[in-house]
């Protein structure tokens, strides 16, 4: 059929499309998978050095390795996810048979026993690669599932935004109420472990209801011909094939250790430059709420603009946003007033991200024959883990470097710099690199025509 826009929906291929309540279980997923992961990400720097008492540096290495290791279980459980077949779907029960796990593995971080440093390391790692291994098997299904609901890319746009605003819903909450709720349960770690039960079963209760309320429609080439799917060297030919694919995972590498660096050093940067640990809070719900703000405009911007254009200038407005803060680091205002300018230009960024990479599977299949949903997010995902271990672990050695000491009330010029640089400078690199990778991303102006050619092929074959 005629297509006019790059978001112009392919009603012959996709006759059902998400509702509300559809929509709203795939978006509390995105929320679901945040309850945990940002306090984790937020705070777990932060309780493994200022409260159990290890070193950062050494928390930092164990972090990045860890994320590299993970990687590899990424592409695996891509591999699982294209094979997996049930009568509910193949990335719905994922989220059923993992709910639960993914709870008592996230508590579990903040149990580290009361014994010697050895000991103290050995459980972090396990528990830590454990958290990592499950909450991969559940978030790849979960991001998959997306292009797994609808063909149309202007709802596929719709649901991503759906997933980021229950993300960055998610996101205000923990920051905002997690301090407070240790604190309420007893402080310590004690507080942080009974904090962490409570958050794994509100993530587990929601993963249930996207279970529920969701429904896999898309049918790829062949399946219902019975046809067998690709090899494992098949998929991984297509998948380096796929040079959008390529970027679109890079861009995401770099748009976690943007997250990880802004939101693993906003609690050093409160305590130490503005002089509160307690305005964590406000710095990072100050970025967060702007964000979601910006959410809800990004759809159709993207109508108008296109989704690469929309996310290259929202990599500029993040530019501007830490120029901001450089202008009077140690003034809250400033601070919070460039935040919300970092959170504009990164809604404009991750509003559209994950609906590119969705794009990219059509690409894929159109220029290799072979469709491999599972693995395509996987790969990515693996770049989100990858970058969010290098943000963890440049925050670990940046404060090692600078002689930085967990728990002491003052620090010295040298950690106060180090700090103020992670949470200014490195963001303001890695912002203009996403804008120059973006740049190459071209995928907006052919998905009409590819997708036609698709739809072409299957009536061939039907």
């Amino acid at each position: 059929m005629p297509v006019n826009s790059t978001d112009t929906p392919i009603k012959q291929q996709d006759p059902e499309k998400p509702g509300f309540v559809e929509k709203l279980g795939y978006g509390m997923a995105g929320g679901a998978n945040n309850v945990v992961w940002t306090g984790i990400s937020t705070f777990l720097v932060y309780f493994y050095t200022d409260v159990v008492g290890v070193a950062a540096g050494l928390i930092g290495t164990i972090f990045l390795f860890s994320r590299l290791i993970d990687g590899a279980s990424d592409v695996a459980m891509g591999v699982v996810l294209d094979k997996t077949r049930t009568r509910f779907g193949k990335a719905r029960p994922w989220l059923l048979w993992l709910a639960l796990p993914f709870a008592v593995v996230a508590t579990a971080l903040f149990a580290v026993p009361d014994a010697s440093t050895t000991v103290q390391i050995i459980y972090i790692i396990i528990t830590y690669n454990i958290a990592l291994l499950v909450y991969t098997a559940v978030e790849i299904p979960h991001g998959t599932l997306g292009a797994l609901i609808t063909y149309d890319q202007h709802q596929r746009s719709v649901l991503n935004v759906a997933k980021m605003v229950g993300a960055y819903v998610a996101i205000i909450a923990i920051t905002n109420i997690t301090l407070p709720i240790v604190d309420f349960l007893g402080g310590g770690q004690t507080g942080w472990v009974y904090t962490f039960i409570v958050f794994g079963l509100v993530a587990a209760a929601t993963y249930f209801f996207t279970f529920w309320s969701t429904k896999e429609r898309t049918d790829p080439v062949g399946t219902k011909q019975g046809k067998d799917r690709p090899t494992v060297k098949a998929s991984l030919i297509s998948l380096m094939r796929n040079k959008y694919w390529f970027i679109a995972t890079l861009v995401l590498l770099l748009m976690y250790i943007y997250n990880a660096i802004t939101a693993g050093v906003a609690i050093f940067y409160s305590e130490y430059v503005l002089g509160n640990p307690a305005l964590v809070g406000l710095v990072a719900t100050a970025l967060t709420l702007a964000t979601l703000g910006g959410m809800l405009i990004v759809v159709p911007i993207t109508r108008r603009f296109g989704k690469r254009n929309t996310a290259i200038v929202g990599c500029l407005i993040a530019v501007f946003g830490s120029l901001i803060i450089f202008l009077v680091p140690d003034s809250t205002a400033v601070v919070v007033i460039g935040q919300i300018v970092r959170g504009i230009g990164k809604a404009a960024i991750m509003g559209v991200i994950f609906a590119m990479l969705a794009d990219t599977m059509e690409y894929g299949e159109w220029k290799t024959g072979i469709r491999i949903e599972g693995l395509i997010y996987s790969g990515a995902s693996m770049g989100i883990k990858v970058g969010t271990g290098l943000g963890s672990a440049l925050i670990g050695w940046g404060l090692a470097a600078s002689g930085y000491l967990g728990g002491q009330d003052t620090q010295s010029a040298e950690a106060v710099t180090m700090i103020s640089n992670l949470f200014i400078w490195v963001p303001t690199l890695v912002s203009v690199l996403m804008a120059v990778l973006l740049y190459f991303f071209k995928l907006d102006k052919q998905y009409p025509q590819i997708l036609e050619e698709l739809q072409a092929m299957k009536s061939a074959k039907a």
